[in-house]
């Protein structure tokens, strides 16, 4: 088997994306970070035919819906959080309409999204992810990208 640090450098871009489209920046970093921790203690009995970045994309959906339950019983706080510099060259303000707009599809259109669009997983793998066929992962997506361009206007030229 392959190092992990060289699956964390390899992977850690798609699943730093996954987490950002599911959790704010700063439990984005968290959501990565438990990710890999997860995985490097499960990585020595992965089997060596397995998809290790759609392993991983799992790993950080759960880890994301595991912030997002734990963020929704815990007490908000009233302080405002001070901006952080990024260190991966995404943006610090996030296209808050996009985000409106891809919260607002189901869940497994959302999912779908995530996992082909900017986890770069192939249908086959989205489907197994959405545990349905990859035609119908397929239309997910699709259905999903449809959606988005029908709610989100700042990007077009209307």
């Amino acid at each position: 088997m392959r190092p992990f640090e060289e699956i964390v450098a390899e992977h850690g871009p798609v699943v730093l994306r996954v987490c950002r489209a599911m959790l704010s920046p700063l439990d984005a970093d968290d959501a990565w970070a438990e990710t890999f921790m997860a995985a490097l203690r499960a990585y020595p009995s992965l089997r060596p035919d397995s998809n290790v970045r759609g392993w991983l994309v799992t790993i950080a959906y759960r880890k994301a819906i595991d912030q997002i339950r734990s963020a929704a019983r815990a007490p908000q706080p009233t302080v405002a959080v001070p901006d952080i510099a990024s260190r991966d060259d995404m943006p610090l303000h996030p296209d808050t309409e996009l985000r409106a707009a891809l919260d607002a599809l189901p869940s497994k259109q959302r999912r779908a999204v995530i996992y082909h669009y900017l986890a770069d997983l192939p249908y086959a793998e989205v489907g197994r992810l959405l545990e349905t066929s990859e035609s119908a992962s397929r239309r997910s997506a699709a259905d999903g990208i449809a959606n988005i361009r029908k709610n989100y206007t700042r990007g077009s030229t209307s």
